[in-house]
C-alpha cells in the first residue's frame, strides 16, 4: 500500500491532470477537472500518543480547477486546497461505446461529471440517466457519458483495456458470479435479508440491513429494516424502496488484520454502514475515517469497520490491493 508521500509522488505531482470532488452543497456526487498546482504539507506538533508515521502531517494539494471560475466573468480559474481523498488521476480517454439499461454511467453534467444510472435508451441513440442524490433525471448525448469508475490504492475498478483484457483483470476482483436477469430477482425474494440506501438528507452514503417483506406490483419493494425503528417506537420501520436502493448483502470475505490510509471502507455507525476512507491510523487497532458525503471524520475500532465492496451488474467488486 502506496504512503501519501508516495501517492502525491506518483499521481499528484506540479501539473498533473486530475479530477476533484467537492464537499460543498451542490457540488456532492461529482468529479471537475483540474490541475495540480503544489501539495501544501502542513506540520502539527506531534505528542506521545501519535503513531511514527506519516499521519501526523496534514498534507493538502493546491488544485486549479478547469470548468469553474473564482469570478463573475469566468477569468480566473477558481483554486483550491483538497486533500487526496478528494483526488485522483484524471481517468485516460476510452473508445466510444453503447451502454444499456441499468448501467452505472458518470454524465457531463454543469461542468462536472455526476454518478448516474441509465434508465432508458431512445430510438436516437440518447440515455436518460437518473442521479439518486437528485432524484433527477435527464437526457444525454452518448458523447457525454462514460462508465463509472471507482479509483482506490492507485487502480482503477473496472480497470481501463480492452474487452478481453478487462474481463481477465476483473476476474480477479473480489466478486460473486454473474447471474442472469432472472436468477439476480431471485436474491429479492420475500424474506430475503438485504442491504437499503436512502436519498433523505442525513442518511446519504449510509447502508441499512433490512428484510424484504413483499414484492410490489410496481415492481418496488415493501421492506423491514433490522435497526431503525418507527416514529412510535413500537416496531421496526418499514417503507418501499425500488430496486436502485437495495442490495443484497455483502459476502463474508474474511477478517482483515489492519487498513490502510486511503483504503476505502465500510464503518458502522448510528444503526448502518457508511461509506468512508480510512484517513489515519491509530494505536490499538483504532482508526480514523474520513466521510466525503458529510465532510465529517470521526473514529472507530478494527470491529466496526469492513472493506468497501460495490454491488455492480449482480456481482461484488473493490479495486485490487496494490
Amino acid at each position: 500500500m502506496e504512503t501519501e508521500t508516495e501517492m502525491l509522488n506518483t499521481y499528484f505531482s506540479n501539473g498533473a491532470e486530475v479530477e476533484i470532488s467537492s464537499d460543498e452543497d451542490g457540488f456532492r456526487g461529482a468529479w471537475y477537472e483540474g490541475i495540480v498546482v503544489r501539495p501544501i504539507q502542513k506540520k502539527q506538533r506531534r505528542n506521545k500518543d501519535d503513531d511514527d508515521d506519516e499521519s501526523s502531517n496534514k498534507l493538502r494539494v493546491l488544485v486549479e480547477y478547469k470548468t469553474l471560475m473564482a469570478d463573475k466573468k469566468g477569468k480566473r480559474p477558481l483554486k483550491e486546497a483538497m486533500t487526496l481523498v478528494q483526488l485522483r488521476p484524471r481517468p485516460p480517454p476510452e473508445r466510444r461505446r453503447k451502454f444499456k439499461v441499468s448501467d452505472e454511467v458518470d454524465a457531463y453534467y454543469n461542468d462536472g461529471w455526476w454518478e448516474g444510472v441509465v434508465m432508458e435508451v431512445s430510438s436516437d441513440g440518447k440515455y436518460s440517466v437518473f442521479f439518486r442524490g437528485t432524484r433527477d433525471q435527464l437526457e444525454f448525448e452518448e458523447s457525454r457519458i462514460r462508465i463509472h469508475r471507482e479509483w482506490a490504492n492507485g487502480e482503477w475498478t473496472p480497470p481501463f483495456g480492452d474487452e478481453g483484457e478487462e474481463k481477465q483483470k476483473e476476474e480477479k476482483l473480489v466478486s460473486t458470479e454473474t447471474k442472469p436477469n432472472n436468477e439476480a430477482a431471485e436474491i429479492f425474494s420475500e424474506g430475503s435479508l438485504v442491504e437499503v440506501s436512502s436519498d433523505e438528507e442525513g442518511f446519504e452514503g449510509a447502508w441499512f440491513v433490512a428484510t424484504i417483506v413483499k414484492l410490489l406490483d410496481n415492481g418496488n419493494y415493501l421492506i423491514e429494516y433490522q435497526t431503525l425503528r418507527n416514529n412510535d417506537d413500537t416496531a421496526f420501520l418499514q417503507e418501499e424502496t425500488d430496486r436502485l436502493h437495495i442490495r443484497p448483502r455483502p459476502p463474508d470475505i474474511g477478517s482483515f488484520e489492519s487498513f490502510k490510509v486511503l483504503e476505502e471502507v465500510d464503518a458502522l455507525h448510528n444503526d448502518g454502514w457508511w461509506v468512508g476512507v480510512i484517513s489515519k491510523v491509530l494505536k490499538g487497532q483504532r482508526y480514523k475515517v474520513y466521510f466525503k458525503v458529510s465532510n465529517e471524520e470521526l473514529e472507530f475500532k478494527h470491529a466496526d469497520i469492513r472493506l468497501h465492496l460495490d454491488w455492480t451488474n449482480g456481482k461484488w467488486v473493490r479495486a485490487s490491493q496494490v
